[in-house]
């Protein structure tokens, strides 16, 4: 399994650090925030990767370089500008291939995220709705996070195992899922497009699956969020 890591963001909120430095190389307890993100792909055996970039990109290369350092190979793709998250996989589909990849936002922080069991989370699927035919089988599996102070309406709601656009509880995306490459070919190379009104179409359908992620998640998106994530325990303030 191969997977993608967007990280082509300007990372407005986060100004005036992103002015010098692109957001994904913001450091969070020593490490940047992309490196975590690409240290748990590679412990769960996904060492093949996708970075796209855009602001500061050349940055990224040159921190990151070849992966070999952290055991994985990585492949670049460069927007002359951002793409928007459906955008910047149809941009890269030529490096990602034709099986299902799994996809992760550069700037959340969730340390203990466990990407083995991504791997054949569309594949085990298929065999559980057996015989159901192919344009009803899942077309992406998403994992939800209890919804943060600052999104408290959520994203989706979550029947069972179906994503659902409406209904309770609801949850908000980790930004983290698997898809199937296909649902992304009728956007043009270069074209911005954004992800959600494809995951909202196809939850419709009923061809959306998730589950709830309960560990420790982090948007990253403001300095204020960064410095409480780099301040000790013992020394934050309720």
């Amino acid at each position: 399994m191969k997977a993608m890591i967007f990280a082509a963001g300007r990372g407005e909120r986060m100004r005036p650090l992103t002015d010098t430095c692109p957001k994904p190389l913001l450091k969070v307890r020593g490490r940047p925030l992309i490196v975590w993100q690409i240290l748990n792909l590679v412990r769960a055996g996904i060492t093949d990767i996708v970075i796209n970039h855009s602001h500061l990109g050349q940055m990224i290369e040159e921190t990151l370089g070849s992966g070999r350092q952290f055991g994985a190979s990585i492949a670049y793709s460069a927007e002359t500008s951002p793409l928007e998250t459906a955008g910047g996989i149809a941009q890269a589909r030529h490096l990602l291939g034709d099986a299902p990849f799994v996809a992760v936002s550069a700037d959340i922080y969730c340390p203990h995220f466990n990407f083995e069991q991504v791997k054949n989370t569309l594949e085990d699927n298929d065999v559980w709705n057996n015989p159901h035919p192919p344009d009803k089988r899942d077309v992406a599996w998403l994992y939800l996070v209890k919804n943060p102070d600052f999104h408290p309406d959520g994203d989706f709601a979550l029947n069972s195992f179906s994503i659902a656009n409406k209904g309770d509880p609801r949850y908000t995306f980790a930004n983290i899922g698997v898809y199937r490459p296909e649902i992304f070919d009728a956007i043009i190379p270069g074209q911005h497009a954004k992800l959600a009104p494809i995951l909202r179409e196809y939850a419709d359908r009923g061809q959306v699956g998730g589950e709830v992620y309960r560990g420790d998640w982090f948007n990253v998106g403001t300095p204020e969020q960064l410095a409480h994530l780099n301040t000790p325990f013992n020394e934050r303030t309720p």
